[in-house]
């Protein structure tokens, strides 16, 4: 059911004090609905046979862009089309077996949480541990969860970084909330080697486990500009990190609407003059990052933090128009202005 929708059926229900409280409890129960389920105090751990319908194929893939790239979070087509309810077994095998039972000493009865990586979540209890796996009876009904807010995608040229960096950058990226990084080969960064990005694939579900991330993040092949420039054409929200550029924060629209972005960091040594004309061709606009030389991974992660609380309070703003929106077609503005003021308080819980 919409938000607004539960707002409305609770405005027509309870007398007015009643509807206050009720009003503040709806709107705090959105906010929490991916916020406090994803920082849940029972232990998370991953599996990819927990699809919910064909609904959760469709949210993960929308929010992605469109590639032939292999994901971390990849379900198994046989398993697309189920839906997974109270009672049902799921088995827990590999790395995520060996965490549960070895590290983190888990064993019968104990509860936990289930998640597939594209907003598939059930709560659990083991039931059976032997030398192959575990099998968790689910308590629930699996839940699917839409992604939030602005689904960021980077594209940063780290294949030369060394010393971890690239394992740093892509780790942050992943606890900040981003839905994508590619790799991106450039002039001076022509290339990424494969057994990193395998490495990397485990860094990235781990780092999702973490941060108590409901979706996963996708880590794709690395691509060239000019295969970028058409996805940067398509995008109304692009944003190249280019020194002496106007500041991030002049850039930013002051409404937006869409439902994803882009964001493009250079190598060491920058683009060429020749990529950044070609990016800026194509609709990408330079932004500024401060007046110190930053890092690729500095870079980076400086950028996405940006965007992301740029974004997360628009998303906010959204939220917060609509019930003032809600509240005056029903002409209880004065009784729910206590409301309106206390609207971060209740988002923030």
């Amino acid at each position: 059911m919409s938000p607004a929708v539960t707002f409305l059926a609770l405005l027509r229900g309870p007398p007015p004090r009643a509807r206050c409280l009720f009003l503040v409890a709806a709107a705090r129960a959105h906010s929490m609905a991916g916020g406090n389920r994803a920082r849940g105090g029972l232990p998370r751990f991953h599996s990819p046979t927990l699809p919910s319908s064909k609904a959760s194929a469709l949210v993960a893939s929308s929010s992605a862009r469109p590639s032939k790239s292999a994901s971390a979070f990849r379900r198994t087509p046989c398993a697309l089309n189920l839906v997974h309810h109270v009672g049902e077994v799921i088995r827990i095998q590999g790395d995520e077996f060996w965490h549960m039972t070895r590290v983190l000493r888990l064993g019968i009865n104990d509860r936990v949480e289930l998640f597939d990586g594209a907003g598939g979540l059930v709560e659990g209890s083991i039931q059976k541990v032997d030398k192959g796996g575990s099998d968790v009876e689910l308590l629930e009904d699996s839940r699917l969860m839409a992604p939030r807010g602005i689904q960021w995608h980077v594209f940063a040229a780290f294949g030369t970084l060394k010393g971890g960096r690239t394992d740093w950058l892509v780790e942050k990226c992943t606890e900040l909330g981003a839905c994508s990084v590619t790799p991106l080969l450039t002039e001076r960064c022509h290339t990424i080697a494969e057994n990193r990005v395998d490495r990397l694939q485990r860094l990235v579900l781990a780092a999702v486990k973490q941060c108590q991330r409901i979706h996963g993040m996708l880590l794709n092949p690395p691509i060239q500009i000019a295969d970028l420039q058409p996805v940067v054409s398509q995008s109304k929200l692009a944003f190249l990190a280019s020194a002496e550029s106007p500041p991030l924060l002049s850039t930013l629209p002051k409404s937006c609407d869409e439902e994803s972005g882009i964001l493009i960091v250079g190598p060491e040594g920058d683009f060429t003059e020749e990529e950044v004309n070609i990016l800026k061709a194509a609709g990408a606009v330079p932004v500024g990052l401060g007046p110190c030389r930053l890092r690729v991974e500095t870079a980076t992660i400086s950028l996405l933090s940006a965007l992301m609380l740029w974004s997360d309070a628009h998303r906010q703003e959204t939220l917060k128009c609509s019930l003032v929106g809600l509240i005056k077609e029903q002409n209880h503005a004065e009784s729910f202005h206590w409301i309106i003021m206390d609207w971060p308080v209740a988002l923030s819980h």
